[in-house]
C-alpha cells in the first residue's frame, strides 16, 4: 500500500458511538461500505471525514413496517419520497408491506417492487409477500427470493384487499414456509359483527377503538398464537395495542416477538380523536390511557421486541371524508426516532433500549445480515443525532408524499443530524446529499431451519 492511500474510505470522529456493549467515545472506520474499525483513529489516512463531535452515533434506525403504496397508489407514497422520508428521519432500512395494487402475492409482483429499488430508494428495502388463500401453496418458496422480507399476513381486513381469516387458510400459511410470519392480528368476525357502531348515525371517529375493540385484537393475537405453536411456526405480531395481548404474547415468547408504535405509545383515546379527528384514525385503534401504560410496562420489562411507525400514509383530502369512509393510517417513517429519542430524553426508556428497540431488534427479529449494531463487520448505516436539539415538528417538514403528520406541533427532543447509508453521508441537516443509494436488504435465515417439522407440517 502506498503511504498516502487512505487506510479508510471515511472516518466519523469524535462521537459517541452507541455499541452493543454500551457508549463509547470513539472514532469510526469505514472501508468498503461496512465498518472496519473502532478507535482512535485520528492519525489514519482517510478518504472523508466526518465531524461528529457533540452528537451520539447511533446504528441507522430499521422500520419494520412500512405502506409506501408503489405501484398503484403514488399519490399517497413512492418508494423514493418514503425513503426520502426515512432518510431524513435517521431510519436507513426499511420492509415494505404488501398492500399495494396490485398487491404484492406473487414472484412477478416481487420482482416489479425490486426492480425499483435502484435510483429510487434512499434507504435499502425489502418487501413483504402478502399472505391469501390462493397463493398459500406458494408461500414457502416466495419468502426466500430476492429482496422479500417474509410473509405478511392480514387476519382482520384493514387497508387493501389482502385479508386470510378461514381457520383452513391460515393453517395452510402457516405450514408453508420456514419464515418469521408478520402478522396484522384483528378478527375478521368480530370487526363485521361490530361494524354498526361505525355505522350508527352521528358515529364519529371516536368511535373507531369501540367498533375495532380490545377483544377484537385480542381474539386474533391468541388464534395466531394457537396456530404457531401447533405449527411450530415463528410469528411477529405488528402493532400489538392492549394489554390483555400482552399478558398473552408474555406466555409465548418461544414462538412470537411482537412490535408496538410510536403513536401507541405517544397518543391516548379520547384526546387524540378529539384533537386530530380521522388523522387519528389507524387500524388496530389507538386505545385509552390504560392501554398506553400497559405498553411501556412491556418496553421496561423488556418484552416488546421492536418498535416500527406503520407508516401508512393517505392524503389530507381522502382523511377528511367523513367517518367510516376515511381511511385507517397515518404517516410516522420520519418522526419514528425524534418521538422516541423524545421519550428517551423524558425518561421513559434509556438510549440503550431504544436502539435495541428500533436497530438490534428489527434485524435480530427478521435476522438481516449486517444491520442493526455498530460493530466491526456491520454495514456503515449510521443515525448521528444531537440528544439535546428541540425541534417542533410541522406538517411542512415531512417529506412523505402525503405532506402531513399526526405530531405536527409536537416538540421532540432529540433530532438526527446527519444520516449515513454504507459510510456515505446521504443526509446532513435535514438535506439529502447526492443520489438515492439503497439496495434490497440482504437476509440471513431464508435457509434456515424452522423449530419443527418441514414445508409439509399439518
Amino acid at each position: 500500500m502506498r503511504q498516502d492511500s487512505p487506510v479508510f474510505d471515511v472516518v466519523v470522529s469524535g462521537g459517541t458511538c452507541v455499541t452493543p456493549w454500551g457508549p463509547v467515545e470513539a472514532d469510526l472506520g469505514v472501508r468498503d461500505g461496512r465498518i472496519a474499525a473502532l478507535g482512535s483513529l485520528g492519525s489514519c489516512i482517510a478518504g472523508e471525514r466526518f465531524d461528529a463531535r457533540g452528537l451520539h452515533v447511533l446504528p441507522g434506525a430499521i422500520d419494520t413496517q412500512v405502506h409506501f403504496r408503489e405501484p398503484g397508489l403514488e399519490h399517497k407514497e413512492t418508494i423514493a419520497s418514503g425513503t426520502a422520508a426515512a432518510l431524513l428521519g435517521g431510519v436507513t432500512t426499511v420492509l415494505d408491506m404488501p398492500n399495494t395494487v396490485p398487491p404484492t402475492t406473487t414472484a412477478d409482483a416481487l420482482a416489479d417492487k425490486v426492480g425499483r429499488v435502484h435510483d429510487r430508494a434512499w434507504t435499502d428495502i425489502a418487501f413483504f409477500v402478502g399472505a391469501t388463500p390462493e397463493n398459500a401453496s406458494t408461500l414457502g418458496a416466495l419468502e426466500g427470493l430476492p429482496g422479500c422480507s417474509g410473509v405478511k399476513l392480514f387476519m382482520g381486513s384493514s387497508t387493501g384487499s389482502l385479508l386470510v381469516d378461514d381457520e383452513a387458510a391460515l393453517a395452510e400459511v402457516m405450514r408453508r414456509g420456514r419464515r418469521r410470519i408478520a402478522v396484522h392480528a384483528e378478527d375478521e368476525g368480530r370487526l363485521v359483527e361490530r361494524r354498526h357502531f361505525a355505522e350508527a348515525p352521528g358515529a364519529g371517529v371516536g368511535v373507531h377503538p369501540v367498533w375495532r375493540d380490545e377483544l377484537s385484537a385480542l381474539l386474533a393475537t391468541e388464534r395466531c398464537l394457537r396456530l404457531a405453536r401447533r405449527f411450530g411456526r415463528r410469528v411477529h405480531v405488528l402493532h400489538v395495542t392492549t394489554a390483555e395481548e400482552l399478558e398473552v404474547l408474555e406466555r409465548h415468547r418461544d414462538v412470537a416477538t411482537f412490535e408496538v408504535t410510536p403513536q401507541h405509545l405517544t397518543l391516548a383515546a379520547p384526546d387524540c380523536y378529539e384533537r386530530l379527528g380521522t388523522l387519528a384514525q389507524m387500524n388496530p385503534p389507538i386505545r385509552d390511557a390504560r392501554h398506553r401504560t400497559a405498553l411501556w410496562r412491556a418496553v421496561r420489562a423488556g418484552l416488546v421486541d421492536v418498535v416500527g411507525s406503520d407508516h401508512a400514509p393517505h392524503t389530507r383530502e381522502e382523511k377528511a371524508r367523513p367517518y367510516p369512509t376515511s381511511p385507517s393510517g397515518m404517516p410516522g417513517v420520519q418522526t419514528l426516532l425524534p418521538v422516541m429519542l423524545t421519550h428517551v430524553h423524558e425518561g421513559r426508556l434509556s438510549l440503550a433500549r431504544l436502539v435495541d428497540l428500533v436497530a438490534s431488534g428489527p434485524a435480530r427479529v427478521y435476522a438481516m445480515a449486517r444491520k442493526g449494531r455498530i460493530a466491526v463487520g456491520a454495514d456503515a448505516d449510521l443515525a448521528c443525532v444531537d440528544l439535546n436539539r428541540r425541534v417542533r415538528l410541522t406538517h411542512a417538514m415531512m417529506r412523505s408524499a402525503c405532506g402531513w403528520s399526526p405530531f405536527d406541533g409536537f416538540e421532540v427532543v432529540g433530532f438526527p443530524v446527519a444520516t449515513l447509508l454504507r459510510g456515505r453521508v446521504a443526509m446532513r441537516d435535514g438535506e439529502l446529499v447526492g443520489a438515492p443509494g439503497g439496495r434490497p436488504v440482504v437476509f440471513e435465515d431464508a435457509l434456515a431451519a424452522p423449530l419443527a417439522g418441514d414445508d409439509t407440517r399439518s
